[in-house]
């Protein structure tokens, strides 16, 4: 009840704000789980080319393509209005991963409206019983459906919020779970500066596996982007994972199999946290961007070796009149890697006749 009398004299906009920090409030306080044990991490992988090409992670990179807004919505506006974003991923062991995006700006309610679906394909599998014996195939399959909605405040904030229906099968197993993005974005265009703070997969279960609750693979990050007024050149830094400062998935069996051991120091600790990118902007249709992930690095590493480029990224963007053309390509082992590709269009551009 007192809550209800507190906001209700606010106007739209901080209303809106308000019900994004209850929201927050309320999730946040639901336990997470570390590394890989939380259900849905699909919805780790980057979507977009550019995203990728950023080092998987980025919250504050925006480059007026609503692929990268719907990871973040807080980066919807209007000038994204009628575009489409479309993307293949081709991933190791024959894994697809395709998303298609796009936007709409209601000029009555000055709110950019956008949509996204994000599907991974693990091709045909043999099933077996628990002796081995082949009883047929099946096809597991991962998918989300979302839709957000952004709006300005004032003159350099913006907030966001996306509401996403997951569903995950895998033979007679299936689960589907909703969860809730919310992101805030300050850009000073004047500045060419940009931060912004994103929550990610704020959400349960509807439907469990079998019958025992998971957690969903919630996240916390914090960006920032500067563009250099005097160089083609300009720099993101996200912290990923802000909510918990050991974020190390520590699997005691291996280290000892292997004779390793985890590094608890506090510098390594921290730098897990960070993914950076630099971009170079080459005339205005060709941009380069280059990306490290240093917590997939450290994840990756084999005992004893190296592991070549892992935890790189690179990838390009080609502008074109009517469209524009994305390229990605991240190493996750010194011989492994999965390439990525997408365009976007402007459905105005397409039927112009110019």
């Amino acid at each position: 009840m007192h809550l209800l009398i507190y906001i209700y004299p606010l106007n739209k906009n901080l209303r809106f704000s308000v019900t994004i920090i209850f929201i927050l409030y309320c999730t946040i306080c639901v336990a997470q789980t570390l590394g890989g044990n939380a259900a849905y991490n699909f919805l780790k992988l980057p979507a977009t080319p550019t995203l990728t090409a950023t080092g998987g992670v980025n919250t504050s990179y925006h480059n007026n393509e609503v692929g990268v807004a719907l990871n973040n919505p807080s980066l919807l506006k209007n000038n994204l209005h009628g575009q489409i974003n479309l993307s293949f991923n081709g991933l190791p062991g024959g894994i697809k991963a395709y998303s298609a995006g796009g936007a709409y700006y209601h000029t009555k309610s000055n709110t950019t409206f956008g949509t996204g679906v994000f599907f991974i394909d693990y091709g045909s599998t043999p099933q077996t019983d628990a002796s081995g014996n082949v009883s047929g195939n099946f096809r597991p399959v991962d998918f989300a459906v979302q839709l957000s909605a952004a709006k300005k405040y004032l003159q350099k904030w913006s907030y966001g919020a996306t509401i996403k229906f997951i569903h995950s099968g895998y033979a007679q197993y299936s689960s589907n779970a909703i969860a809730v993005d919310a992101g805030v974005l300050y850009d000073d265009t004047t500045a060419q500066f940009s931060i912004s703070f994103l929550a990610k997969n704020m959400g349960l279960q509807l439907k469990t596996y079998a019958g025992e609750k998971e957690d969903l693979p919630f996240d916390m990050q914090l960006g920032f982007t500067k563009r250099l007024a005097k160089a083609p050149l300009g720099f993101s830094v996200t912290a990923q994972s802000i909510h918990r400062f050991n974020i190390l998935y520590n699997d005691t069996l291996f280290n000892n199999d292997n004779g390793t051991s985890a590094n608890n120091a506090f510098l390594p600790k921290l730098f897990l946290h960070f993914v950076i990118a630099t971009h170079i902007y080459l005339g205005p249709h060709l941009e380069v961007a280059v990306g490290y992930n240093h917590l997939r690095r450290t994840e990756l590493q084999l005992p004893g070796g190296g592991n070549g480029l892992a935890g790189f990224s690179t990838g390009l963007r080609l502008k074109f009149n009517k469209l524009e053309v994305q390229f990605a390509r991240s190493a996750y082992a010194s011989n492994i890697a999965y390439n990525q590709l997408g365009i976007s269009v402007s459905v105005q551009k397409l039927i112009s006749p110019l």
